[in-house]
């Protein structure tokens, strides 16, 4: 056995479950960030940040969710910003990566190349099997990230006469923010200022997507985009919603903001279309605002706080519940209004474990939302719509406010650390918990009909 083989088992070794492994690896990661943000070089002032801001801002940047409560471009050094940077690359590929081994350590095969067998007891993978994925998902990462730099980067050098070295590390700083769907942004208003420049939010727009997705669902479309009738039922649900939540967000927002003089108002009629898809694209947890949010319509902060709550694909870089849940809930739903036994999508049936891991996990996340609006309203003196979204955003790993993020008080500012961070590690857990969970049990009770409704 190789050295690093028998290192790698034995640290693995040491966890009796995959979510111990995701919570620790993202504890450590926020904790490694936070004592490097807190070292007086990483301000500008030269002055250390404070543990607060410190923890906050590495837990957003972990989590890549790109809540702020100081401004990442004057208040953070390039130092502190290289940081920044890092601990996104960190939070986004660590997820990929272990959302895509669990996916496939549970479903068997989603259209990868590569089979990862686990022991029904010990729950170990082959670490050759393990090196091949990771290998598989870190080119890509690295591969789109710099794609979307290389676009970026050559946009703000002709189109903005920024300096070589400036524009490059723009390109680069900004191509990782949004593949990695964290939002964080180098400009006090975030991207506001390219509002009606396509190049710009189109590139950052397709970046969130792709990473949104999820591995297993980019590399069965690279292989089979042709023929959606091979795609698995995990692609067909991810791209399926992903269009409809996509369509429908920017319609919404087109007729929710058409007139608002503070939004879309402003705007030509090409640019309020590229203003309301690039706002329809962020809520999928990316956290780049085009818009100020603060000055969007009620309504439109409702359907922001929906489209959170959904996020993105499975085993990507997007939060939220995930699409692929949200849509195995809608097919539940729609087999018992029509009364049928069995709940199938296209030519397959779901099994009963699938459903109910759907109903826990979103059950448990609408509780999780509840509970943290109820405690930050008695911590703040903000409505309920603004804390509500403030909530959903940090649930959902999105990043968008309306602005009161630095006004919640240090009790409110932890209450978003713990709900970031359970926002980008629950879902996954959870989910895996529950579907290595399975028992069988050897008898079953007498069945009894009780009142529904």
């Amino acid at each position: 056995m190789k050295v690093g083989t028998f290192w790698a088992t034995a640290f693995l070794g040491r966890f009796q479950h995959p979510a111990q492994v995701v919570t620790t690896g993202f504890g450590l990661a926020v904790l490694l960030g936070t004592i490097l943000l807190t070292v007086p070089i990483a301000t500008t002032s030269g002055q250390s940040a404070g543990w607060l801001v410190a923890l906050f801002t590495a837990t957003s940047a972990v989590c890549v969710t790109g809540l702020v409560i100081v401004d990442t471009e004057t208040h953070w050094s390039l130092f502190g910003e290289v940081v920044i940077a890092g601990l996104i690359q960190i939070g986004g590929l660590g997820i990929m990566t272990l959302a895509t081994l669990f996916t496939v350590l549970l479903s068997g095969r989603l259209g990868l190349r590569a089979r990862i067998f686990a022991q029904a007891e010990t729950k170990t993978l082959s670490m050759s099997d393990v090196r091949h994925v990771v290998r598989k998902v870190v080119i890509f990462s690295l591969a789109c990230e710099a794609v979307a730099a290389i676009l970026l980067t050559t946009r703000f050098l002709l189109g903005y006469g920024e300096p070589l070295g400036r524009a490059l590390y723009l390109g680069i700083f900004h191509a990782i923010s949004a593949f990695n769907n964290a939002g964080f942004a180098l400009w006090p208003d975030n991207v506001m200022g390219f509002v009606s420049d396509p190049w710009v939010c189109l590139t950052i727009a397709a970046a969130v997507i792709i990473g949104g997705l999820g591995f297993p669902v980019v590399f069965e479309l690279s292989r089979a985009w042709r023929h959606p009738s091979r795609w698995s039922v995990l692609t067909r649900i991810t791209v399926g919603l992903t269009a409809v939540l996509l369509i429908g967000g920017t319609v919404v927002f087109l007729c929710t903001e058409w007139r608002n003089p503070r939004t879309l108002g402003a705007l030509d009629d090409p640019g309020k279309v590229l203003a309301a898809f690039f706002t329809a694209v962020m809520p999928r947890t990316a956290g780049f605002n085009s818009l100020d949010i603060a000055a969007m319509n009620p309504t439109s902060w409702l359907a922001t706080d929906l489209l959170m709550f959904v996020g993105g694909g499975s085993a990507g870089t997007a939060g939220g519940i995930k699409v692929t849940t949200f849509g195995l809930l809608a097919f539940v739903i729609w087999a018992e209004m029509r009364g049928e036994p069995e709940v199938n999508i296209g030519h397959r049936r779901l099994p009963a474990s699938a459903q109910r891991q759907a109903v826990s996990i979103g059950l448990i996340s609408v509780a999780l939302v509840a509970v943290s609006t109820y405690t930050l309203l008695a911590l703040t003196p903000h409505g309920l719509d603004r804390v509500l979204f403030e909530v959903v955003s940090a649930f959902g790993t999105a990043g968008l406010s309306t602005g009161i993020t630095a006004d919640v008080g240090p009790a409110g500012q932890v209450l978003l650390v713990l709900l970031m961070f359970i926002g980008r590690t629950g879902p996954l857990t959870l989910g895996s918990a529950l579907a290595l969970k399975e028992r069988t049990r050897r008898y079953q009770l007498p069945e009894e009909r009780v009142i529904i409704g």
